[in-house]
């Protein structure tokens, strides 16, 4: 935000000053008489809610409305140029008294006031004069420090530094992050130039997304993949049984199904176990998930596809509770579909944690416009992210998770959307 004043005898001159010098886009935040004239103060580029944050608060203590936080603004410009004359006189003096102090015939100090340079020359270190070199240099940085904020209409460092965490905040949203997060990285990480603070957020996004070092389909055991319907589960599991199978063969893997509740639920099931030569099981009222475990207890990896049950379904609680009774070593991991609405995210994860996941897959990353909501998913759950998946070829669109490759690949994502928005706007 640029922020200048003019003077001038009449309102119409003012006017005619204002847009010559500044255009047709300044805003006017204030305009008073004054001896010989008018006052007017503008500003470009004005963004009224950064000018509430930098601005005091009102004496009655509500919130100010527009046009008094605008006078706000213009109050505070105006102090920002009485205190850079206040410096700018005290270096005068500092000047004069060094001058009578009687430097070195042609030693001088020239300190300027408008372009930033540094002296041409040195003050004598022989002088008798008590102003030394130090308290200079703080003046002059004092100087060029009031005429920056004067020029930028801005208040001290820390409401710049708001500038910048807000800039990255809304960087960090548009890369899909929650409003809360994208803040909180901007925080942290927003007090500098913009693309330095980016890499940083970045990295700390990379930092909290964990993973495990080892695939799942080497580690072996029992996992059971949880989650709302159309997430992606069957297809997830054959996608990881055909990995499985590839690496240590059809003898060592088993498929088991708990969706007793739709018809025909199990038939896309057993089409991946005809295909791949892996036995299907399905928990029914006549075998019990124990039953069935304590029958493929010699395999090294047991894959359980579940059904995908709201908490108003009548055999939601049945069913996790079949999950977590058991006395064999269940992992239950939930999977989310990068496609969902964040809110939809929070509430998958509220109605599956009772379950106690061990982890998560992320899946449909392929049909995804931004990876940011699903990656501050993780992040903010703390859920170790064991796959993700961007496409439907088995078992080529499985991957095992990489934080620093996923965040990566979130801003290949967002970059493919920039892109698209501009030749959509031509």
């Amino acid at each position: 935000m640029k922020v200048r004043r003019f003077f001038a005898p009449t309102m119409a001159e003012a006017l005619k000053m204002v847009s010559a010098e500044m255009g047709d886009d300044a805003v006017i935040l204030s305009n008073q008489r004054v001896e010989g004239g008018v006052e007017i103060v503008t500003a470009l580029n004005y963004d009224e809610n950064l000018a509430r944050e930098q601005v005091s608060t009102d004496p009655s203590g509500e919130a100010p409305s527009s046009g008094r936080v605008a006078e706000m603004q213009a109050e505070h410009h105006r102090r920002l140029e009485a205190e850079l004359d206040r410096s700018r006189e005290r270096i005068r003096e500092i000047r004069e008294r060094r001058a009578v102090a009687g430097s070195r015939a042609g030693h001088h100090l020239d300190v300027p006031l408008d372009d930033g340079a540094e002296p041409e020359t040195e003050p004598d270190p022989q002088s008798g004069s008590d102003v030394t070199q130090s308290a200079l240099d703080e003046m002059r940085a004092e100087i060029h420090s009031l005429r920056d904020m004067v020029r930028q209409g801005a208040t001290p460092a820390s409401r710049m530094d708001g500038a910048s965490e807000q800039r990255l905040a809304e960087r960090l949203q548009e890369y899909g992050l929650s409003p809360e997060l994208a803040t909180e990285l901007g925080r942290r990480h927003g007090g500098g130039r913009l693309d330095a603070g980016w890499k940083e957020a970045l990295r700390e996004l990379a930092r909290s997304v964990e993973a495990p070092a080892r695939e799942a389909v080497d580690t072996g055991g029992i996992l059971a993949l949880v989650g709302p319907t159309g997430s992606g589960k069957t297809t997830t599991i054959g996608k990881m049984a055909a990995r499985h199978v590839l690496r240590y063969g059809a003898d060592s893997i088993a498929l088991v199904t708990t969706d007793r509740y739709r018809v025909a639920a199990h038939e896309h099931l057993f089409v991946f176990g005809r295909i791949l030569n892996v036995p299907v099981r399905v928990v029914d009222e006549t075998h019990t998930l124990d039953q069935i475990l304590d029958e493929l207890s010699d395999r090294r990896l047991v894959l359980i596809d579940t059904a995908g049950l709201a908490p108003s379904d009548r055999g939601y609680q049945e069913q996790l509770e079949e999950l977590a009774n058991s006395r064999h070593p269940v992992q239950p991991h939930l999977v989310v579909a990068a496609t969902s609405q964040p809110r939809i995210m929070k509430s998958t994860w509220h109605c599956y944690k009772m379950a106690r996941p061990a982890g998560c897959v992320l899946t449909k990353l392929d049909e995804a416009l931004t990876l940011g909501e699903v990656l501050g998913f993780a992040m903010e759950t703390r859920l170790p992210v064991v796959y993700y998946t961007d496409g439907q070829k088995i078992p080529e669109d499985i991957h095992h998770a990489q934080p620093g490759p996923l965040v990566k690949l979130g801003v290949e994502r967002l970059r493919e959307v920039r892109n698209a928005e501009s030749v959509a706007a031509g």
